[in-house]
């Protein structure tokens, strides 16, 4: 059962070290920078589990699904991929588009493996994982959306240029 909040340290710890730094030094710190860390770390965990875990993995999915564990194992490829994505500023924005899907699409695996008690991280606890899971798989959804995909509003006022804008400010 350690493995939800060892998921959510890894999440969420480039951030709040870096939100403390700047608070302490008073220096401008990109915090979704570092909060894409985080992610990055995530993925990396969660692809290195798909790939020392791959037989228990492929009992969370259902067996009329072909090729179980080569599943297992290019999911496990796509999340480093991610990972990587999440570490390249200019495909960050996409890299959160696909993560987002992938963290939809594969939420019926963690549903299935819950109602069938899949002795796998937590599943052998059966439909009641998913009161800790359905939260965290949200927290991640979440945090993904607002640090990856979600423009920032740099400006409250529209005559304000904002970072990267070729709109000089107005003479007025």
């Amino acid at each position: 059962m350690k493995t939800p909040i060892i998921m959510l340290v890894l999440m969420v710890t480039p951030f709040v070290i870096a939100r403390i730094w700047s608070l302490f030094t008073r220096c401008e710190v990109d915090l979704r920078t570092t909060a894409a860390v985080g992610l990055t770390a995530l993925f990396i965990f969660t692809g290195v589990g798909h790939l020392i875990q791959t037989e228990p993995m492929s009992q969370m999915l259902p067996p009329w699904v072909p090729e179980r564990v080569l599943l297992v194992y290019l999911t496990g490829v796509l999340e480093f991929t991610i990972a990587a994505g999440f570490v390249i500023r200019r495909s960050r924005q996409l890299t959160g588009r696909v993560a987002a899907t992938i963290l939809v699409v594969f939420f019926p695996a963690n549903i299935y493996a819950a109602l069938n008690q899949i002795p796998m991280g937590g599943h052998e606890w059966g439909p009641v994982y998913l009161l800790i899971r359905v939260p965290l798989q949200l927290a991640i959804l979440l945090w993904v959306y607002w640090f990856t995909i979600k423009q920032p509003n740099f400006a409250l006022n529209p005559d304000t240029p904002q970072v990267g804008s070729a709109r000089p400010p107005s003479a007025g």
